[in-house]
């Protein structure tokens, strides 16, 4: 087939196209800015646009098939060009959905932990030499690529939430129509498509709905929303877990995966509570409790999720895709757990939409509470691209409820941290965003 990607240079859209080269596809594709690692891996691969920007005449009846990117919008004149020959356009949620209507699909969902718990299951199934096609928010380890599609008779999704295409203001997650899922919470997160936390919650609601009849649905238990939602639908649906009992060691986490004890790298409470729920769909694959174990002793987690900096000197670094208040909250208790507070150094930036919003910053208080020292850092340009309105720091301050050291400019930051000192400190550096230019390895080295 011949397919065009609207919108190319997204995350998950690059790896798509890369996944549909090898695939024997003939991929081209537009954007109007791509970025480092998006732009030298689809320039390696000769799929790169030759020039940004959008182009009506891309679009032709050769075209078999455009997928177009959430990043697009409705208006874009290449969108519109397959509009005016009704050529078959798709979502890349409906194109994968599309091209796995035969397999057996196996969705996470969740706020938080959907990128941990989807990568768990994939190590898993990789281990026990499962054949399986999947879709990861991240880069992991092991793995080339963040999609894989093929004649495999599994497909394990992360299922995102967020809308789906400038044509479908649906979430992405309820394209899938799962076999067996697992919800890992609900904190309510992108306060910009969905201004309400109920209207949130709802939305996992349809996703359960979405489910095909016989699937089973794990959920968290120690989610008051969760446990809501699960008495709407019939028993034997909505399956609780709890997340398993764990002891922390010096050489790593013993955990008890019901009669099979294991040391794994992982630590914390949610990764526990994630774990369980990745045990759950990795039994829905067939994969048993002594193989499961055998495997995960391997894991090693995800891209920037808990991810040791290794070339941090005198000092131990974590750098967590935190950004939401619940993952903040959790992300910091797991560190707490392990190591001394008084060497905790909790540092956030503020990125997205909702993190930059006033009306949204009061869910940040007391997130950072238990740190020896709360950093916090926004910045104006982040504001300035998205459109939004200037915050102040006082009012920064005043959000999160206790001692936090605001910076609003990532040079001071930077100087900050360069000049600290660093000996026997625990740094926990947690953003979605490219923290203002600062680069981790150079201030750690």
């Amino acid at each position: 087939m011949k397919i065009h990607l609207i919108a190319i240079g997204g995350s998950v859209m690059h790896n798509l196209a890369l996944a549909l080269q090898t695939n024997g596809h003939d991929v081209s594709g537009s954007d109007d800015e791509i970025y480092d690692p998006a732009r030298s891996r689809l320039s390696s691969k000769g799929i790169l646009p030759q020039k940004m920007g959008w182009d009506s005449l891309r679009i032709s009846k050769s075209i078999d098939a455009v997928i177009v990117g959430k990043h697009a919008r409705s208006d874009n004149p290449e969108l519109l060009e397959a509009q005016r020959l009704n050529l078959k356009i798709y979502s890349f949620p409906s194109f994968v959905a599309e091209m796995s209507k035969e397999k057996k699909r196996i969705v996470i969902a969740g706020s938080h932990g959907k990128t941990s718990t989807t990568s768990i299951v994939m190590h898993v199934a990789k281990e026990c030499a499962i054949d399986f096609d999947y879709l990861v928010g991240a880069q992991l380890d092991g793995f080339d690529n963040m999609v894989r599609l093929s004649e495999a008779p599994f497909i394990i999704i992360e299922g995102d939430e967020y809308l789906t295409s400038p044509l479908d203001d649906r979430p992405k997650f309820l394209h899938y129509n799962s076999d067996a899922s697992v919800i890992t919470g609900i904190a309510w997160d992108h306060m910009n498509v969905f201004p309400t936390f109920d209207f949130y919650v709802k939305q996992f609601e349809l996703f359960i709905e979405s489910t095909v009849p016989s699937s089973k649905v794990y959920y968290f238990s120690g989610d008051q929303e969760l446990e809501t939602i699960a008495k709407k639908f019939p028993a034997g649906k909505m399956l609780p877990y709890t997340g398993f009992k764990y002891q922390n060691l010096k050489e790593g986490t013993l955990v008890d995966l019901g009669g099979e004890k294991v040391i794994i790298p992982i630590f914390g409470a949610h990764n526990m509570q994630n774990l369980e729920a990745a045990f759950h769909l990795c039994k829905e694959m067939g994969i048993g409790v002594k193989a499961f174990a055998q495997a995960i002793k391997t894991f090693k987690g995800p891209s920037k999720r808990m991810e040791q900096l290794e070339e941090a000197n005198d000092c131990t670094v974590y750098i967590d895709f935190a950004h939401a208040p619940s993952k903040v909250k959790a992300t910091l208790k797991a560190v707490l757990e392990r190591y001394d507070k008084s060497q905790v150094v909790a540092c956030l930036e503020l990125h997205t939409y909702s993190s930059l919003n006033k009306d949204f910053l009061p869910q940040y208080f007391n997130t950072l509470n238990g740190a020896a020292e709360a950093i916090v850092l926004y910045d104006p340009h982040a504001l300035k691209m998205k459109n939004m309105e200037e915050l102040v720091k006082s009012e920064v301050e005043a959000a999160f409820g206790n001692a936090v050291n605001v910076f609003n400019e990532p040079k001071a930051l930077n100087h900050y941290l360069d000049n600290m000192d660093k000996k026997d400190k625990v740094f926990l550096m947690m953003s979605s965003g490219p923290w203002g230019g600062i680069n981790l390895k150079d201030v750690f080295k």
